[in-house]
């Protein structure tokens, strides 16, 4: 996973990386030029709308919600907003037409049809991961050739869920 985050006058790119539930971040960088990233890990917190963040071994608590594309963070009295960039999303490059999970999880919501003729950036399914929705973008107009997977299936990181032609 990919996620941006702007802070003061630049704009930080954060690779993350997931194991068994727990995120870290795995490279960063500023303004397109590489820092090294720090100590930090997130798990979810007993309650809804709460991530665990660790960060350089102190603990902490964050409150979080989702507003459209942007995760809104307030931790330690400061309010940050980051930006995920999933694959199959409108940003990201599509692999011969065909939009792929962006980690595994199970399918919630399919929007679009066989046959269907999608514009650029039209939401094409809604997947569940780690109890986040994700949804999966078209990333040009098209028509869409083929799905995948149903309401309800599993799918692995990778796999490729919808495709488009022209």
């Amino acid at each position: 996973m990919e996620w941006s985050v702007v802070e003061g006058t630049g704009r930080y790119t954060v690779g993350v990386s997931d194991s068994d539930g727990l995120l870290s971040v795995s490279s960063m960088q500023l303004d397109g030029s590489s820092v090294n990233p720090p100590d930090i890990s997130i798990s979810r917190a007993d309650q809804t709308g709460q991530l665990k963040v660790e960060i350089s071994g102190a603990s902490h608590l964050a409150h979080v919600a989702k507003v459209g594309d942007d995760w809104w963070i307030h931790m330690d009295g400061r309010t940050h907003v980051v930006r995920m960039h999933e694959s199959g999303s409108s940003e990201a490059e599509s692999v011969q037409g065909g939009m792929s999970a962006p980690m595994p999880g199970t399918i919630l919501e399919i929007l679009v049809k066989q046959g269907q003729r999608v514009r650029e950036g039209q939401t094409l399914l809604v997947m569940e991961a780690m109890k986040m929705e994700h949804r999966i973008q078209a990333p040009r107009a098209g028509e869409v050739t083929r799905l995948h997977y149903s309401v309800g299936d599993r799918v692995d990181m990778g796999t490729t869920l919808v495709e488009i032609g022209d």
